[in-house]
């Protein structure tokens, strides 16, 4: 009974870890497009220094995951948690550098406030933060009308992205000398679709926790009918 109860705790810390970090990352990826869409060198340099938190909490949740692993041997229903909690802790971690990532880039732009934004860069950005939000509900709440969202308007960042780069390479031949900038831009657009993909890879994970499925490749045999 006590090696039961103690797992049932460990299997509530991790839990507790990973909602922190979906938390901490969803904080990351709003400050990260605020500071973006308002120039805000301050606050890019604070999701930069704010990195280290979610670092650090990611190898917490590693550490916890291989101390379950090694002391109370998971089966069934516990495994397919922790393996996806691995995988779910993984893909937060990257969302939250990519955020770092686009703070890093925002001091390069502050001179060319009018060509980001006619490119559309804030629009997508508002919507991969609104995108992340329900990231961060799915992982607390495991509802999975959030997750069929997720999918959808994770498809529709990728779409904008992908038109918003073809723009910027045509302005890129007209003018040669936003060569520099623009491919900083289309940096940031690459980044805002990144964090859309793994969006999509939490809502699977999520998937996997509530029902036992794969959805991944199914999902994109769906995507090539």
């Amino acid at each position: 009974m006590e090696k039961y109860r103690i797992f049932d705790n460990e299997l509530e810390k991790l839990t507790e870890r990973v909602v922190k970090m979906s938390h901490l990352v969803e904080e990351q990826v709003s400050n990260a497009v605020l500071a973006l869409n308002n120039y805000d060198i301050e606050l890019a340099k604070h999701v930069i220094e704010n990195d280290n938190k979610v670092d650090k909490l990611d190898v917490k949740i590693d550490k916890l995951c291989q101390k379950i692993f090694a002391l109370q041997q998971p089966v069934a229903t516990d495994l397919r948690y922790i393996i996806s909690s691995l995988k779910i802790n993984n893909d937060l971690e990257r969302i939250g550098d990519h955020a770092v990532n686009i703070a890093k880039r925002i001091d390069a732009l502050c001179d060319y406030t009018d060509f980001s934004k006619e490119f559309g860069v804030d629009k997508v950005a508002n919507q991969a933060v609104m995108l992340y939000k329900d990231v961060d509900q799915l992982i607390k709440t495991h509802n999975l009308i959030l997750a069929t969202d997720i999918f959808q308007n994770a498809n529709l960042i990728k779409e904008s992205c992908h038109k918003i780069s073809d723009k910027i390479i045509e302005e890129m031949m007209l003018q040669k000398e936003v060569i520099v900038v623009a491919t900083n831009i289309m940096i940031i657009v690459n980044l805002i679709e990144r964090i859309a993909s793994y969006s999509t890879n939490v809502a699977e994970s999520i998937i996997f926790v509530v029902e036992g499925k794969i959805v991944k490749h199914q999902k994109k045999d769906d995507e090539n009918k």
